[in-house]
């Protein structure tokens, strides 16, 4: 593969990642942690950052998205994969995207509802840009990216020139500790169940330039996670700028679009809002398609679905979902996503710490129901939905429980054991 190709792929990957949601977390984060943003930032990007770039390259390694669950129980591995995509396609992220790029994109510049018109639009597009799964890295990486980067650039270099405010005093849970609040909220991003997603899309756009041996595919991912987390890095903390410097125009914003909605017009007038609509409509342009081409190969290689019927029937029932509205799509199935990233993330970790086995194994699926059980609980809880009963106790015995992250040491545990009795076994065995 040559230099060109591999940083369209980067940039492909960039932005496949940078949906409006991302956008928008940063800018409010940095707000509330004041003086501290730059601390809080820093935590942001070890885990909003540091865990799907750790996802690209460990799926590199694998050389195909669909190993990290070989080593399960043939319905364990297929009800994850339909899980995953089904919750970050059609039922709640790929409406999300349609529904936030509406809001933010064209309901400021009309009057009347005009959603349900939007949305049929919207997939329409995003299908005829899929249906070529080969010309991805073409459209996105070498085309739409640079003009998303173009219209970022735009606005930050104007915040640097003229910034409209100074950083505002931290609220109290920055001031103690802004760091790990930054690190919670870059884990709430839930980017690394998505790059577990985009995995399908990053190999294929690798294997479609002619790359074929394990050991070529393991170091372009590494290329690539390494170009992706230095674009991601880059706009997140612009973002946070933005939001850090955003106490004249924003005062205690409810929500990061919000600020970057007055923080446009503040420096470009009615053309401000133009360029943050054209921004959040590319961004959420770019993920819809990512996200679509993940679902339609994991149906094409899997069950031998054409690629076409899959995509289509995706984005039809994407446009008809997006109509429910914003509230109740993440009502319904935002606990999904909070249970799937733990197991995401701890399949992970165990491909990285353990041997890898090419069949079902004990230990990793063990690893799983752990992740599976304390994910739940995390997910319940940030829901609201745990029983007053059981609130104290967790929070007092069971570690990481307030930062919703109660999963990770009993996951950790587990692999070290797992990892000890692999190596007194392997001691056990004759030379």
């Amino acid at each position: 593969m040559n230099r060109k190709d591999l940083i369209a792929i980067g940039f492909m990957t960039f932005a496949l990642f940078l949906g409006a949601g991302n956008l928008i977390f940063p800018p409010l984060m940095a707000q509330q942690a004041g003086e501290y943003w730059l601390l809080a930032i820093a935590g942001f990007l070890l885990t909003a950052v540091g865990l799907p770039a750790l996802t690209i390259i460990v799926l590199g390694r694998l050389s195909s998205a669909d190993k990290l669950t070989a080593s399960l129980p043939k319905w364990m591995d297929r009800s994850f994969w339909i899980l995953v995509l089904t919750t970050l396609g059609p039922a709640f992220v790929l409406p999300r995207a349609v529904t936030v790029a509406y809001e933010m994109g064209i309901k400021p510049f009309v009057n009347g509802n005009y959603l349900f018109i939007f949305s049929i639009s919207f997939c329409a597009l995003t299908l005829l840009l899929a249906l070529k799964p080969g010309r991805l890295v073409d459209y996105i990486g070498k085309v739409m990216t640079p003009a998303l980067i173009s219209m970022l650039a735009l606005l930050i270099i104007a915040a640097i020139i003229n910034p409209l405010g100074s950083t505002s005093p931290a609220t109290e849970i920055y001031k103690q500790a802004p760091t790990v609040n930054g690190l919670v909220q870059g884990y709430m991003t839930l980017d690394a169940i998505a790059a577990v997603a985009f995995g399908w899309v990053i190999i294929q756009a690798i294997k479609s330039k002619g790359v074929t041996s394990t050991k070529a595919i393991a170091k372009y991912s590494r290329w690539i996670a390494g170009i992706y987390a230095i674009l991601m890095s880059s706009c997140y903390l612009a973002m946070g700028y933005l939001g850090a410097t955003s106490s004249n125009i924003a005062p205690n914003a409810l929500n990061g679009g919000e600020i970057l909605t007055r923080y446009a017009a503040g420096e470009f007038g009615q053309a401000g809002q133009v360029l943050l609509a054209a921004i959040t409509l590319m961004a959420c342009l770019t993920t819809t398609i990512g996200l679509t081409n993940a679902n339609a190969q994991y149906y094409k290689n899997t069950y031998r679905i054409p690629f076409k019927i899959s995509a289509t029937l995706i984005l039809g029932l994407t446009a008809i979902v997006s109509n429910f509205g914003l509230e109740t799509i993440i009502e319904v199935s935002f606990p999904a996503i909070l249970i799937l990233c733990p197991i995401a993330i701890a399949l992970i970790l165990a491909t990285v710490s353990l041997p890898f086995p090419n069949k079902p194994s004990t230990t990793h699926t063990v690893i799983v129901l752990i992740a599976t059980l304390f994910g739940t609980i995390d997910a319940l809880s940030i829901l609201d939905k745990l029983p007053l009963t059981v609130i104290e106790p967790f929070t007092k015995w069971l570690p990481f429980y307030s930062a919703h992250m109660s999963w990770l040491v009993p996951v950790f545990i587990t692999i070290v054991i797992s990892k000890l009795l692999s190596f007194r076994s392997e001691k056990m065995i004759p030379a």
